[in-house]
């Protein structure tokens, strides 16, 4: 008889946008700020890693690809 163990949910906290508690405007030529948001592949972090709201998250991504395409961000990582 095999018995199986019940899997407990992981109790995982809600991060908050950093852009609706600072109201920090997002600009293309903000580097520093748009590679956090970049990861070590040249990737953008998803919502679920970054903790951002969709409205941030998707005005996060249009910055980051104006800036690609100005090559002031790489395409791939290092």
């Amino acid at each position: 008889m095999i018995i199986k163990k019940k899997r407990t949910k992981q109790v995982l906290f809600k991060k908050s946008c950093a852009f609706c508690k600072k109201e920090v405007d997002i600009d293309y030529k903000d580097i520093t700020l748009l590679s956090r948001y970049v990861s070590s592949k040249g990737k953008i972090v998803s919502r679920r890693f970054s903790g951002n709201c969709a409205k941030h998250q998707r005005k996060i991504t249009v910055e980051i690809k104006r800036a690609r395409f100005l090559s002031l961000l790489p395409y791939i990582g290092k």
